[in-house]
């Protein structure tokens, strides 16, 4: 320890070795691996949802309405009874209600770009794409919460699947997965655009069209020509068509790798955008 004064009084300076012993009292710690880092991240948006429960209710109250209103509402009038329409309507319920929800991971980024936390993650010593990967894999138990509670609302109501339980998980599972590569879009959307508001407008401009016209309310057949060209190409119809015919125990191969395919060109397109703004920012 040595000594200075100064005209305000003494000042000690602590020597090197002293301040060696405090700051390094042993090994420095390992850089975390891709997936401990990840996991943490994904615990970390777990976090919040116990901290804010209210967080469930877009996957609670709001599937539960949709899976009510449109069985009531579209049952009788295009299948004659509201159980044989819950047939074919709760698998594209499902999607609907899931894909929808995809757009908080990216409200979520936003959110904590704005308040400076992200400055904080790009500091630290961990894999890049750790915060982004984790902020899915929150969300991912948001989407599992989702499919359980409309299932079981359909189950309720008279919803028989032909696939069975296999049938079921093997549905659910292919819509988590896509889930998990479409929300990789938001993200991107979560850090180009300046607040949440944006996001959510650009989200439902994205969603809406996508999800309502498809094949979730009726068959394609009966829309006008042009409009079935669009339904044709829209991802979200080959998704229901696959989550269908797997919960239906017909599995169309096609589609469920149609689906596939498709959720991997999402993760490297819209993965590598994300990156690339992410390091950008």
């Amino acid at each position: 320890m040595s000594a200075t004064t100064t005209e305000t009084g003494t000042t000690y300076v602590p020597a090197a070795e002293t301040l060696g012993a405090v700051l390094a009292p042993g090994a420095r710690p390992q850089r975390p691996s891709a997936l401990s880092a990840s996991i943490t991240f994904g615990w970390r948006a777990m976090l919040k949802i116990k901290h804010v429960p209210e967080q469930l209710f877009d996957v609670t109250a709001f599937p539960i309405i949709m899976t009510l209103m449109f069985t009531y509402l579209f049952g009788g009038a295009l299948a004659g009874s509201t159980t044989e329409y819950l047939q074919y309507l709760l698998p594209g319920i499902m999607v609907t209600s899931i894909v929808m929800i995809t757009m908080y991971t990216g409200v979520a980024v936003n959110t904590d770009i704005e308040k400076g936390v992200f400055d904080r993650f790009r500091s630290l010593r961990i894999w890049r794409p750790a915060p982004m990967v984790g902020y899915i894999l929150g969300d991912m138990f948001r989407y599992t919460v989702a499919s359980l509670v409309i299932l079981v609302v359909g189950l309720i109501l008279g919803f028989r699947p032909g696939g069975g339980v296999v049938g079921v998980l093997a549905g659910v599972g292919l819509l988590i997965a896509f889930s998990f590569a479409f929300s990789w879009v938001w993200t991107m959307f979560g850090l180009l655009l300046r607040s949440e508001k944006s996001v959510m407008g650009v989200s439902m401009l994205v969603l809406f069209p996508l999800t309502f016209l498809s094949n979730v309310f009726v068959q394609p057949e009966t829309m006008p020509g042009w409009l079935q060209a669009f339904v044709e190409v829209n991802p979200i119809t080959h998704l229901v068509s696959a989550v269908r015919s797997l919960m239906g125990g017909a599995t169309d191969t096609g589609e469920v790798t149609l689906v596939l395919i498709s959720g991997a060109v999402l993760v490297v397109v819209f993965g590598t955008l994300t990156m690339r703004l992410y390091n950008r920012k």
